[in-house]
């Protein structure tokens, strides 16, 4: 009985293997070279992240992107992220499909005069979306969201299959156990080597797996997001409808057309309630109709980027829509709003980021020696003789 439970999970872990490895595979390999994105970013940017700090007052947000939107061919202003860092520069991001592909510019924050795109931008966010929808059609609202976490669930049922064939009939003693399931043997070659491999540096990475399956699953199905939201959040989850004119707004061009958010309105508002306790700050416009403005603010006594205070602000009346302090949140809602921290294993500080990004980069180990296992064992079995109960050269769990 045991053996045929055993050929069954063999079964299932090759079929679900073949099909999504490749894939699993580029996800890891991707995952790997995001970790330390913000890191890479800030190297490129260096030398335009920051100007001369002089006695000229800075401009304000809508007087920057007035003079930025003047300038031929530039396109729409979508958001601006600002620090309190003395000389900081101000990254102004254009709306999508706007100024000919340009994501975002660094200006000056007291003349407003462009210094430079933003360097490697582009190429994470390619990257980001070859990670997270495999650069299919549709983006984030495709199909390749759904695809990737197909694979994902994928790899869940791998590391549990994979650890029934895994488990031993009978362990004589706990520490030859623990030996043979926790270090490889190098000493032997071809076949049985590749199994020690794929085995072994399975069963180590098995927790950083599920750790990443857990919260990956997150970007790909909306039913995953909603019902961790509904378990974890103190709160029901809010969709704040944004209007499409503030009452008594002043109205241009005609009677029916509402006023355009104001950067400095938001801005302002945001002052009298942050004050000087913030580090970073990002204005987002609507993607639609609408007046009210996201601005997502990280204190500078802030654990992490990740932990975030959150508002809402009509961007013509200049009044706090609703507003979202990380301090205030509960422990569920913390680990909602940390979601990524944990994704990439910051939450346990730098050694955890570098055991998480090596984890990734040895997704496609597996990939490679399930491949010679597979087709190795389907070799020696065609070449084993007939009525033989085990072919020659398999290992225990084949």
């Amino acid at each position: 009985m045991a053996s045929r439970t055993k050929s069954a999970f063999l079964q299932v872990h090759s079929i679900i293997g073949l099909a999504i490895s490749l894939i699993l595979g580029l996800i890891g390999l991707t995952g790997a070279m995001l970790s330390f994105e913000d890191e890479i970013v800030a190297a490129l940017n260096r030398d335009i992240a920051h100007v001369e700090v002089r006695p000229a007052p800075v401009l304000l947000p809508d007087a920057l992107v007035a003079i930025v939107q003047a300038v031929p061919g530039s396109g729409k202003v979508g958001a601006v992220s600002m620090s309190s860092e003395p000389g900081a520069t101000v990254r102004l991001r254009f709306a999508r499909g706007e100024d000919d592909g340009r994501s975002s510019v660094y200006v000056d924050p007291y003349d407003g005069r462009v210094l430079a795109a933003m360097r490697g931008e582009g190429f994470f966010a390619t990257l980001r979306a070859l990670h997270r929808w495999l650069l299919l059609p549709g983006g984030g609202k495709g199909v390749g969201r759904q695809v990737t976490g197909v694979a994902v669930l994928g790899l869940f049922v791998l590391l549990i299959s994979g650890m029934v064939l895994r488990w031993p009939r009978r362990v004589r003693s706990i520490k030859s156990g623990i030996k043979t399931w926790l270090k490889p043997n190098l000493a032997m070659r071809g076949r049985p080597f590749h199994w020690s491999l794929h085995s072994v540096v399975g069963t180590w990475l098995l927790p950083i797996y599920l750790v990443s399956i857990l919260t990956g699953l997150w970007w790909s199905f909306d039913w995953y997001k909603d019902s961790a939201i509904w378990l974890l959040s103190s709160k029901p989850a809010v969709t704040t409808q944004a209007p499409r004119a503030a009452k008594g707004a002043t109205k241009a061009g005609s009677a029916d057309a509402p006023a355009a958010p104001s950067f400095d309105k938001v801005w302002s508002t945001f002052l009298a309630d942050q004050g000087s306790r913030y580090a970073l700050v990002n204005m987002q416009l609507p993607n639609g109709a609408g007046s009210v403005v996201r601005v997502r603010s990280v204190a500078k006594d802030a654990p992490f980027e990740e932990a975030r205070d959150e508002f809402r602000i009509d961007g013509v009346t200049g009044r706090m829509v609703s507003a979202e302090r990380y301090n205030d949140k509960s422990t569920g809602d913390r680990i909602l709003a940390a979601v990524l921290h944990i994704h990439t294993g910051a939450f346990l500080g730098l050694p955890g980021r570098i055991v998480f990004l090596l984890a990734a980069a040895l997704m496609p180990l597996f990939t490679v020696t399930g491949f010679i296992l597979y087709f190795s064992r389907r070799r020696l079995r065609a070449a084993s003789k007939p009525g033989r109960r085990h072919a020659v050269g398999l290992v225990p769990g084949e």
